[in-house]
């Protein structure tokens, strides 16, 4: 394993390379970022109160109730880590954060290799394990784990929180790609797809993208967040997909919908509408153009027996990349699952 050293997205963050052998295509690796520690913040004076009451406004208290928490982000296809304030919303609670660039994504996608690509959804466990492995290198023992994932990472994480019991104290999902979009047609096109990926794994299969959920991300950006993205990494319209990677995402989906056994709490961000992409208009900034949100909602509910489902009204795909208001909205629904969940942990502890 190599060392930490710093990462693209400034002081706040760091980079570890996990080495994971090799395939046809050269070596494999996975890259973990992590967020520097937050200092804590003071507590805030008789006259910092004062003034914020006359002002009608709630006065902040600060927090570090997720001090034994480690959180581990995946990210989703065509895609990389970059969403700084995510990491800034869990370090600023005591929280150790983590990000995942699964093998062949972003910071640890390798010159010749084919992006993205994956034959098998269960090979990220060697990822996520090297990963764990230096998440917990000289922690202290009894921490918790919480796993944050978006639309495929929501799958994976999904999928390995089932096959690994009692590893995860939490799951939070953002926009989860848990059912496919042509629901009803997935079981009729798997054994076309399977056939394919047992033939010509790499062959592409057709996609339709015009780049308008790029630029609804960038209509929706506010200046006073910003997120710098890579677009060698998340490029405007999406990497290909191939058939071999299209089959194992199909099979993820078919045990979602058979029924998962996840059993941490799970929370699923999703925004309140779908709008589809075929030409561009405003309702794009305002809308998951990308995955059917209420299929999703109801695979949701297959994770397990703990499931709360959040609808973000206005939320992109992301939606933590929404417009203004929305992206507030999600914060702080984030911010009120988090909250009650830490408090149950506690008494749940005695």
């Amino acid at each position: 394993m190599t060392a930490w050293t710093p990462d693209i997205l400034g002081d706040e963050f760091e980079q570890l390379t996990l080495p994971l052998g090799s395939d046809a295509e050269g070596d494999v690796v996975a890259t973990l970022v992590r967020a520097l520690p937050t200092p804590p913040q003071p507590e805030p004076t008789g006259w910092d109160r004062l003034v914020q009451r006359l002002r009608g406004r709630p006065v902040p208290v600060p927090t570090r109730d997720l001090a034994d928490v480690d959180v581990l982000y995946i990210h989703g296809w065509s895609d990389y880590f970059f969403q700084k304030r995510l990491a800034r919303f869990w370090a600023g609670r005591g929280a150790r954060f983590f990000a995942l660039d699964l093998r062949k994504y972003g910071r640890s996608l390798r010159e010749g290799q084919t992006p993205g690509y994956i034959a098998d959804l269960t090979a990220y466990d060697e990822d996520i394990a090297a990963a764990l492995d230096a998440i917990r290198d000289g922690a202290a023992s009894g921490r918790r784990l919480v796993l944050l994932g978006h639309s495929t990472g929501g799958l994976i994480l999904s999928l390995w929180a089932t096959r690994h019991p009692g590893r995860a104290a939490a799951v939070i999902l953002n926009a989860p790609w848990l059912e496919f979009q042509l629901g009803p047609v997935r079981q009729a096109i798997a054994p076309m797809v399977g056939w394919g990926a047992r033939v010509r794994p790499l062959d592409a299969v057709p996609q339709v993208d015009l780049g308008f959920y790029t630029r609804a991300q960038a209509e929706a950006a506010d200046p006073d967040d910003p997120v710098e993205v890579n677009l060698a990494w998340r490029p405007e319209y999406s990497m290909p997909v191939h058939t071999g990677w299209l089959h194992a995402i199909l099979a993820g989906h078919a045990k979602v919908a058979a029924g998962l056994a996840i059993d941490a709490p799970v929370c699923v961000l999703l925004s309140a509408r779908t709008a589809v992409p075929t030409r561009w208009s405003e309702e794009l900034t305002h809308a998951d153009s990308v995955l059917v949100v209420d299929d999703i909602a109801r695979a949701a509910l297959k994770l397990g027996p703990s499931v709360t489902v959040e609808r973000i009204d206005g939320a992109l795909h992301d939606v933590f990349l929404s417009r203004h208001d929305a992206r507030e909205d999600a914060y702080r629904r984030l911010d009120r699952w988090v909250t009650g969940w830490a408090a149950s942990a506690r008494g749940s502890r005695g």
